[in-house]
């Protein structure tokens, strides 16, 4: 049986998935980036991420997304929001759903449309591409509060209550 065709009369928004990915090395609260090798914002930093695929559950796109463009495998992320402003993205209207997690620090590589991926300690962040600066702050404010809360299902049995302790005051440190 064929798929309906559908036609509307009205325009309609591209969808994106972006992951704040915060890495904790033992020491200090990092977040990863990727460097980004296609305009629009070539060669700036920016969150791994990318347009959803139409057959994809978001949450299945942003994991995606950050397997293609920096090798990382996650499982548990929590959902932030969704990043709506109509000009966010020159290239047309775009709505992001930006999701985050807390792992430990690990080897990363930029591929697919990331020219390099690295992590950088939250204190001292480069201009960030997009909107990607009010993410990154909504997203340590939320993570704040779950560490403050010792809540959210990426936490599990990954870190002790001690290094929790230390990431909350990592990220508290800087707001």
């Amino acid at each position: 049986m064929d798929k309906p065709t559908y036609t509307y009369h009205y325009p309609h928004p591209a969808v994106t998935t972006d992951c704040v990915v915060f890495g904790f090395d033992g020491v200090k609260l990092n977040v990863l980036l990727i460097e980004r090798g296609h305009e629009p914002y070539k060669g700036c930093w920016a969150f791994p991420g990318g347009f959803l695929e139409i057959d994809e559950d978001a949450p299945d796109g942003a994991r995606r997304e950050l397997r293609e463009e920096t090798g990382l495998e996650v499982t548990n992320i929590e959902q932030l929001g969704a990043f709506t402003t109509p000009d966010r993205d020159p290239r047309e209207r775009v709505i992001s759903i930006a999701y985050f997690t807390l792992v430990r620090v690990s080897d990363v590589q930029g591929a697919d449309d990331a020219a390099q991926a690295r992590w950088f300690p939250i204190s001292h962040l480069p201009e960030l591409a997009f909107d990607h600066q009010q993410i990154f702050e909504q997203a340590l404010e939320r993570l704040s509060h779950l560490l403050k809360l010792q809540t959210g299902n990426f936490m599990s049995s990954e870190f002790s209550y001690d290094e929790i302790d230390a990431i909350y005051y990592n990220a508290t440190l800087t707001r």
